[in-house]
């Protein structure tokens, strides 16, 4: 799953891959549903941890 990216994702990439505008994917790491850390200015996103949200998603 998601073979074409990196293991670590930027906010744009994971607006990509979720279909979501990038005020959204924002809103997802900032408040921790996603899980994310800042390096710098820059959220840096697991894979994985998309990964799990889209599965923890699909069972809603």
């Amino acid at each position: 799953m998601l073979n074409q990216y990196e293991d670590i994702l930027t906010i744009f990439e994971l607006a990509e891959i979720l279909k979501i505008g990038n005020t959204q994917a924002y809103r997802l790491v900032r408040t921790g549903k996603i899980k994310a850390f800042k390096s710098g200015k820059d959220w840096k996103i697991p894979k994985q941890t998309v990964i799990q949200y889209i599965c923890e998603q699909s069972k809603l």
